[in-house]
């Protein structure tokens, strides 16, 4: 079943008295358990393409269904709540608040989403989460006092508060040093393997090879696809070797592309 179905999606902008076509009539679906990375130059509409699906920018027009719920017709208020509790977002930049701990960032969204779980129970959710993404010990940290990979893991918690049925990630790496993104995307992997859905863009082709499927976009088209199956499922852990090998052929891909 298809987690998310994108038709004919259209974005355009005015600018200075012209018109911008950002996305043009693109089309895709995700299915569900997928973990699709979106590829392409800079200034190909990559992120305008993951705003749009997941309703943060209104798409000029177009279809997008998310687990068969059309959201492009919503109220703003409507797509606010939506969001909250459907879909999880994490960006490059993490958009933490400073005034308060690790923790307390993690479970607002649960608290605000008022879904009729109680306190303890999204507290509960909020330490499995942790526990899963192996950062137990800095809940009660600032949001200073913290590697920006243990961060980023607290911005995966915050996500998943929810439960949402989707993860939509803006170059979740591309603030990281290497060792960091690397254990990042490995969090991504594993919550992949346990059948979560995720959308992410990228300009890290290492990043990218540990998706399941790349599309690449070209001044808003989808110009290729590259099937690459899940890294991890049921629990299985991947080797380097399965790493390098997938790097390999993405590498070989995106230079036939003109990367």
């Amino acid at each position: 079943m298809a987690a998310l179905e994108v038709k004919d999606l259209c974005k355009t902008y005015i600018v200075n008295k012209r018109q911008l076509n950002i996305l043009k009539n693109v089309s895709f679906t995700v299915d569900e358990g997928e973990m699709v990375a979106i590829m392409g130059p800079s200034g190909s509409g990559k992120s305008t393409l993951l705003y749009s699906v997941s309703g943060m920018d209104k798409a000029t027009a177009g279809s997008v269904k998310l687990c068969g719920t059309e959201i492009t017709d919503m109220s703003e208020k409507e797509m606010a709540d939506y969001r909250l509790k459907k879909m999880g977002f994490i960006f490059q930049q993490m958009n933490m608040l400073k005034n308060l701990t690790v923790y307390d960032n993690i479970i607002l969204p649960g608290y605000e989403a008022h879904t009729g779980k109680s306190r303890a129970e999204i507290d509960e959710k909020a330490r499995e989460l942790m526990h899963k993404m192996e950062i137990s010990e800095i809940g009660d940290n600032d949001i200073t006092e913290v590697s920006g990979g243990q961060l980023q893991r607290a911005c995966i918690c915050r996500s998943l508060i929810n439960s949402p049925e989707i993860l939509f990630a803006d170059e979740p790496t591309g603030a990281l040093n290497q060792s960091s993104s690397e254990e990042v995307m490995r969090m991504l992997a594993k919550l992949n393997g346990e059948g979560m859905t995720i959308m992410l863009v990228t300009h890290d082709m290492k990043s990218a090879a540990k998706c399941s499927r790349i599309l690449y976009i070209v001044d808003g088209n989808i110009k290729g696809e590259l099937q690459l199956g899940k890294l991890a499922e049921d629990g299985k852990e991947f080797t380097e070797n399965d790493i390098r090998a997938r790097e390999r052929k993405v590498g070989n891909w995106l230079e036939s592309l003109g990367w």
